[in-house]
């Protein structure tokens, strides 16, 4: 079939030209690219918090009453190299552990402090993870859908003590998953990049006594700019509070220990950093945080300093490309 012509020019050259500023110029999409021998350096940060805090009259407190934070708080630098890509955009890729820290405590008490840059912690069984490798399947929506093969990085940290317990853990699916995957890429493959486009996605958090909290995040494209020869497109992350798991949630809400008991007040935002060039993560940062609070109800009506209980929660991810 012959292309139409308008004035000597092809129409579709015509149609783009009079769109231009609507993105009919840019064909990329919101989707990671991969190479085969491809080699990507990151740094992946996640942050696990906890806080209990008494802020009533000291003499009013518990004598049993201990507060404080507790949580972990991992960074961990590794090489994606990529074997092989199908047809499908999706990649078999092979993540190097080359760096790594732990921090974790209890009530304000590290009970685990390792860094594998340091001397002192060379003999500390979190630091066989260094060089370790194992190969996971990624899709084009930076979503982790297949751990390959892990068993030879698993074996090297088999042992019964805490240190060998947490670096065993993070080798399970789960740690693998979470450290591995782009949660803010859009699973419809064909959305556009234009500024203004926007998707979403449900995140659900669990806080024991307190019940679960479940978030609609919603992205939205701000900008697409041109930095050292790349396009790169950022994302802003906002959350609201999911409408589809409200009923799901209902329940468990309800019967909390102490949800009911508590104000709360919570913050989620996320951005996004999208080498568009290259296809690939540049950074993304995620936080949540949480706070609930009880205050004695009797206090105010006795004019008294009131009892008040505080707790807390912070979520952390973010991944930054360092090579």
């Amino acid at each position: 079939m012959r292309e139409v012509k308008i004035r000597g020019f092809p129409a579709s050259a015509v149609i783009c030209a009079l769109i231009l500023q609507a993105g009919c110029a840019q064909t990329e999409i919101l989707a990671l690219k991969f190479a085969p021998d491809n080699l990507t350096t990151y740094k992946v940060t996640t942050e696990k918090e906890r806080g209990v805090l008494w802020e009533g009259p000291l003499k009013n407190k518990p004598r049993s009453f201990v507060g404080g934070h507790s949580g972990n708080k991992i960074e961990m630098t590794f090489t994606r190299q990529t074997l092989s890509v199908d047809d499908k955009g999706s990649a078999i890729v092979k993540i190097t552990i080359n760096a790594l820290k732990y921090l974790g405590k209890v009530k304000d008490k590290n009970v685990l402090d390792f860094d594998s840059s340091r001397e002192t912690d060379r003999d500390n069984p979190l630091n066989k993870l260094i060089g370790q490798s194992y190969t996971i399947e990624l899709i084009a929506s930076g979503e982790v859908s297949k751990i390959i093969d892990v068993n030879d990085a698993r074996a090297a940290v088999a042992g019964s003590s805490i240190s060998n317990a947490r670096a065993a853990q993070l080798l399970s699916t789960p740690a693998i998953k979470e450290h591995h995957s782009i949660p803010a890429l859009p699973a419809v493959k064909n959305k556009q990049l234009i500024p203004g486009k926007s998707w979403s996605d449900i995140k659900t958090f669990s806080f024991g006594p307190m019940g679960s909290k479940s978030f609609e995040r919603i992205y939205e494209i701000k900008e697409i700019s041109e930095t050292d020869g790349r396009q790169i497109a950022v994302a802003q992350m906002k959350a609201v509070p999911s409408a589809a798991k409200a009923k799901e949630l209902y329940k468990e809400q309800s019967t909390g220990l102490f949800s009911t008991l508590f104000d709360n007040t919570e913050t989620y935002t996320g951005r996004l950093w999208l080498d568009l060039t290259s296809g690939q993560i540049e950074k993304y940062t995620e936080e949540f945080r949480s706070d609930w609070i009880v205050v004695d109800p009797l206090a105010t009506k006795q004019e008294k300093e009131p009892d008040i209980l505080r707790m807390s929660a912070t979520r952390i991810y973010r991944i930054e490309r360092i090579d």
